[in-house]
């Protein structure tokens, strides 16, 4: 009643006034025990309240929706190192999407250890990968530190979720949810890295660490499929996007036919949502720029895996693109491809996320 004191003034809604709507849902917040629960109650809170309050009492409504946010999801803290002046930590949360614990790394540039608001990167990794392999092997920390980004690497799929088949292949399952929140019975209720990647991750790192409002998003391999897709598809949430060596046409190659097969079934209508270069041919969002780089001794290139230039042909003929797609002589698909020429990348994203 004192953080809202207009709430008595309010006219009533149906049989009831605004005030004994929210204050219901505050109780169903206290009451509920699990993860879950208390994350949909606070999104049910701030956006109710949102619709329902006068312009003028947000101000002390984000307050309130930000401390639910916060109280939503809690992170356990499995490391952390100090590293040219900040963090690399690792967490652990419940995952309303998933329905599983994930894991997701996040580098913390001094900025943000002085609470000072940074801008969020995302890096999705690619087959059979963790949250590691970013924050060890591509030698991002320095700069984005000197930058001032913060980098958020998650895990590449669910964990433990005992579906049969699962573990059968390094290509499906434990370890490639490539992205796509699936809709095949077997795999569809734990099987959502789309929605985790775009929708839960951001809001937990927006009420767990100081961060600005901007963010764009990057990957290698099936992460920089994810990376294109999930921009595309979100017109106007990421600032930017890159990839390392991406899958860029996985209807059309035997490590996307797999997956959308077994994950979203034979309906290969379903498939084009997940398809960057279907997606990029039909984009009509804000203009957004895509840096692309691909080493011309990758084994998967030359497998049919990767399919650069079917991308570069798809977004030819749409302006509100600018792909800029790049083949470096000599490099593999390896990590060390990619700490080649992660400046570029690390500077790209800067740029657009001032």
């Amino acid at each position: 009643e004192e953080m809202f004191p207009r709430f008595s003034r309010f006219p009533p809604i149906q049989n009831g006034s605004i005030f004994p709507i929210c204050l219901m849902r505050v109780n169903i917040f206290k009451d509920f025990g699990g993860c879950t629960g208390r994350t949909r109650t606070y999104m049910i809170f701030g956006r109710l309240a949102n619709s329902l309050l006068p312009k003028k009492s947000t101000g002390k409504l984000f307050s309130v929706t930000k401390a639910f946010s916060k109280m939503a999801t809690t992170l356990e803290q499995k490391s952390t190192v100090k590293c040219f002046g900040g963090n690399v930590k690792v967490f652990t949360h419940d995952s309303e999407e998933t329905k599983t614990k994930m894991t997701f790394a996040v580098m913390l540039p001094p900025k943000a250890l002085n609470d000072q608001k940074c801008p969020v990167l995302y890096w999705l990794s690619g087959l059979t990968c963790t949250e590691q392999n970013f924050i060890t092997k591509a030698g991002a920390q320095k700069l984005a530190c000197e930058l001032g980004l913060i980098i958020v690497c998650p895990d590449t799929s669910p964990r433990g979720c005992n579906i049969e088949g699962e573990e059968d292949g390094w290509d499906f399952g434990t370890g490639a949810g490539f992205y796509v929140d699936a809709t095949e019975e077997k795999w569809k209720t734990n099987y959502r890295m789309f929605s985790y990647v775009t929708k839960e991750l951001p809001t937990v790192i927006a009420a767990n660490f100081p961060t600005n409002g901007n963010q764009s998003i990057m990957g290698h391999s099936m992460g920089g499929h994810g990376a294109i897709v999930c921009g595309l598809k979100n017109p106007g949430q990421y600032k930017s996007i890159s990839a390392f060596a991406p899958i860029c046409n996985p209807m059309k190659c035997p490590w996307g036919l797999k997956a959308f097969l077994g994950y979203l079934g034979e309906n290969q209508e379903s498939w084009k949502g997940y398809d960057s270069c279907e997606l990029v041919k039909t984009y009509s969002g804000p203009k957004i720029e895509i840096l692309s780089d691909q080493g011309n001794e990758d084994g998967f290139l030359k497998q049919d895996q990767l399919l650069p230039d079917n991308l570069v042909q798809a977004a030819a003929s749409n302006n509100n693109v600018g792909l800029i797609s790049r083949m470096q002589d000599g490099y593999d698909h390896s990590y060390y491809f990619i700490a080649t020429f992660v400046e570029d990348h690390l500077r790209f994203h800067a740029k657009a996320l001032q």
